[in-house]
């Protein structure tokens, strides 16, 4: 940072306002955030995105505390620091990319202890983490330099920073969809790269511009050309699909599909590089798909006995099942698909392919979310069918981690409740799982039949034995299973038994595993089909994985592995041939250490520079608990509402820009309101208290209902709910930070070394946070997880009530905070 210092000579006024500068940047930094979460969920899985929120939190409060203990940084022109800050942190976000993507990882050779291959791929995590976490470095450092240095227009800094992270929420969605996350990640650097190369001609640098233009010229290459940007190499784990007959790929803001030709007829579809689904070759005679003669896709008709009038398809994909129910004569059908590359394919890509299925006089191909259509919808039907997302892949070693940590709102028992009433009379319900190794680790249909059993004890149901049918049989890939789980409203009839029983007979290697009237199996789907009450609770309680059922509030139907299971055997290696078991609760809890070593480095260490300073400032136990406090609060109640979300809002990443965009809005709003009362601080304590614990109630008791109800509405409407009930908890929270931070300065000469250190230990809980949340709630509930954070914001007010007394009062004519406390506020996720 020579360079710096060398332009600190440079005149600039002190009036002089950087909105433009400070929009920009804020854009780019929330564009960044959440293309990597697209970027790194295919490159790795599912569970890493939340990694990346915190890498973020971790570059911005890191940039915060290099202001605080730099001294050359604080010598430096306001200038300088802008045109460097951005121009180097546009160079950043093009080599991190070329880290990120190109850096080969195999994350189960990591758990090969004492090994090469182990050290290999753990540094390779470590070298990718890092790329992320100094792409937002730079964003840090002006953001710290600019509410501390222009506290005279912090109200139009403050519009600028949220206007920008705003609209960035607004316009990452369509962004994806129509770049892909990698070409927006090149538009955030050429964002940050253009004002910098403005600010390098105002202020004359002429050393800088041409470097500053090439880096410039290269990103706008790379967001009008985006072929030329690698594709993430995968996880040793995934396919490798640029040696395949890869016919099309392209990128949205669920997952990647992939389209791979394996045959004449048939295309493989790999979602986020494990493989999905499947499109047909389909050439409209219906009367030729004589394959599902002798498939398990038969079986839920041949129960029926006669063609279904009405059938739903929640999970369409290629339309495999749509072309079953038309070849066993269904009347109507509703395929809901939520993927709108998957949904693409089929209306218009691969259309001639597949037979213009959705086209079909008794077909509607629906591009939805599949709760929400079947919530709104007012029709009843014969056959609502989940085929599940690995159904196609049951011998992908991969499955179980790549969901570890997905939200699947469609198998909690609440699902099952309103697919039931949606059923006529005879109606049935049927679901379709692929097991790895069925005959020892049945986990998904043991867990399924679990909680379709209590969903019938919801409806009332005494004997929910005689509700299920469930049989296996031979994947088409490998030597898995799948499994076939069938449910009704009502009884089963003695006859419906009967044509289980020989509609399994068609299919090569069918076994029944339950059904009622027939010989039990010594298997612990049937276990869970039959035991009373008490023994049902003492086999869950002595199986060796956690299977027993799951409801809207810990929907992690994936998550077989209790954390205490993983810490014991943590220490082992895991078995290559059979890494579906921990890996995503192992790297969970890896994840968490790394998160812990990096906060502690980049946000506590550097504390050492400036350690006479340090230990001269008071009260650092307590201010040290009051900053931990928010910083975890703010994150628990942040990812909880994210996930909570998505239910709502169908597709996750809506989830997370919609909560993002209002937390940072009116978290904004709260902190600026703060300024109206700060010299009475100590008396917001009480209504602080009230307002947190009445919201905490509301989300708890409240936001489920009122999402239930509202589930029917347009996309939109339902995001502007969910932006609007937001709002208030924004406000609430925003002004914790501020009157902590102003606090804390009263208390010393010291005064922007200390809101530095509150700043430095707020974020090492937010880092922290961001992988422990997800932790909590797949062990404990959502609900859990926000009562923590409650009693976390109590205990920080208390420690407030605390900070105030000892701090010496303004009055309110010369109330005037240090510039300090007001920086840097994350456009990330301030707490």
């Amino acid at each position: 940072m020579a360079s710096v210092s060398e332009s600190s000579t440079d005149v600039e006024s002190p009036r002089r306002a950087y909105n433009v500068e400070i929009f920009l940047m804020s854009f780019a930094a929330l564009l960044l955030e959440i293309s990597y979460t697209r970027v790194v969920s295919f490159k790795f899985f599912y569970y890493y995105t939340y990694l990346v929120i915190g890498l973020a939190l971790l570059g911005i409060g890191t940039g915060g505390v290099l202001v605080a203990i730099s001294r050359r940084l604080r010598r430096a022109s306001t200038d300088a620091i802008l045109m460097w800050g951005l121009l180097l942190g546009a160079l950043s976000v093009g080599v991190g990319y070329f880290v990120v993507a190109l850096t080969p990882i195999d994350t189960i050779a990591i758990w090969d202890y004492g090994t090469l291959d182990s050290l290999t791929n753990l540094a390779a995590l470590v070298l990718i983490c890092l790329a992320l976490f100094a792409s937002f470095i730079a964003v840090g450092v002006m953001i710290a330099t600019l509410f501390g240095r222009r506290s005279e227009q912090i109200g139009q800094l403050y519009f600028a920073d949220l206007l920008g992270a705003g609209l960035a929420c607004a316009a990452v969605v369509p962004l994806i969809s129509i770049m892909s996350p990698p070409a927006c990640i090149a538009l955030a650097g050429l964002i940050l790269a253009l004002p910098g190369l403005r600010l390098a001609a105002r202020t004359h640098a002429r050393r800088v511009l041409p470097a500053g233009g090439i880096v410039a010229a290269l990103l706008a290459l790379l967001v009008v050309a985006p072929g030329i940007l690698p594709d993430p190499r995968g996880d040793g784990l995934k396919e490798e699909l640029h040696d395949r007959d890869t016919v099309f790929s392209s990128w949205s803001p669920i997952f990647r599909v992939d389209a791979v030709d394996v045959g004449p007829d048939v295309r493989l579809l790999y979602h986020d590089g494990l493989l999905g689904s499947a499109i047909y070759r389909f050439d409209g005679d219906v009367s030729r798909l004589t394959r599902f003669d002798d498939d398990p896709r038969s079986v839920p008709f041949e129960v029926a006995g006669t063609p279904p009038e009405n059938v739903m398809i929640i999970g369409a994909a290629g339309g495999n099942e749509v072309l079953a129910s038309l070849y066993f004569d269904a009347g109507h059908i509703d395929a809901i698909e939520l993927n709108p590359v998957t949904y693409n394919l089929v209306t218009d890509e691969f259309a001639d392919y597949a037979g213009h299925l959705a086209e079909h006089p008794q077909v509607n191909y629906v591009r939805g979310d599949g709760r929400s259509y079947l919530s709104r919808s007012d029709s009843d039907y014969d056959l609502i069918w989940y085929p599940a997302p690995d159904s196609y892949a049951a011998t992908n070693a991969a499955t179980a981690g790549a969901f570890v940590l997905s939200e699947s709102y469609l198998y909690t028992s609440e699902i099952i409740v309103e697919s039931l009433e949606h059923l006529t009379d005879d109606g049935i319900l049927a679901t379709q799982y692929g097991e790895v190794d069925f005959a020892e680790k049945p986990n998904r249909t043991t867990r399924y039949v679990g909680t379709a059993r209590h969903a019938l004890e919801e409806l009332g149901v005494d004997d929910p034995s005689q509700h299920i049918l469930v049989a296996t049989s031979p994947t088409e890939v490998g030597g898995g299973t799948l499994s076939t789980i069938l449910v009704k409203a009502e009884p089963f009839t003695t006859a419906e038994v009967e044509r289980f029983v020989a509609g399994l007979a068609a299919v090569p290697g069918a076994e029944v595993q339950y059904a009622p009237g027939l010989p039990e199996q010594d298997n612990p789907v049937t276990k869970v089909a039959t035991l009373s009450g008490g023994e049902l609770d003492s086999f869950y309680d002595s199986y060796r994985y956690n299977v027993r059922p799951i409801t809207d509030d810990a929907p992690f139907f994936w998550h077989f592995s209790d954390f205490g299971d993983v810490l014991t055997n943590f220490s082992d290696p895991i078995d290559p041939s059979d890494p579906e078991i921990f890996v995503g609760e192992r790297v969970l809890v890896l994840l968490l250490g790394v998160a812990t070593l990096f906060a502690a480095v980049f946000l506590l260490l550097p504390f050492v520079a400036i350690r006479s300073t340090w230990a001269a400032l008071p009260r650092k136990p307590t201010s040290a608990l009051y900053f931990a406090c928010l910083g975890f609060g703010f994150i628990f109640i942040e990812i909880v509402l994210i996930q909570r979300l998505v239910l709502f809002l169908g597709y996750p990443t809506y989830s997370l820009t919609v909560t993002l965009s209002s937390i940072l809005i009116f978290t904004g709003v709260g902190a600026l309101l703060s300024g109206r009362y700060e010299h009475r601080a100590d008396r917001v304590v009480p209504v602080l208290a009230v307002a947190i614990v009445g919201l905490t109630i509301f989300y708890l008791f409240g936001l489920a209902p009122l999402t239930d109800a509202l589930l029917s509405w347009p996309v939109l409407a339902r995001a502007a709910v969910a932006f609007a009930v937001l709002a208030p908890l924004g406000i609430c929270l925003g002004t914790f930070m501020p009157l902590g931070l102003g606090a804390v300065a009263r208390l010393t000469p010291f005064s922007s070394e200390y809101v530095a250190w509150g700043w430095a230990v707020n974020g090492f809980a937010s880092v922290i946070g961001a992988v422990l949340t997800t932790i909590l709630a797949m062990s404990f509930g959502f609900r859990v997880v926000l009562l923590v954070a409650l009693g976390l914001y109590l205990v920080a007010l208390a420690v407030l009530r605390g900070l105030l007394r000892a701090a010496p009062m303004v009055a309110p004519d010369t109330a005037e905070l240090p510039a300090e406390p007001r920086a840097p506020t994350a456009t990330v996720a301030p707490s």
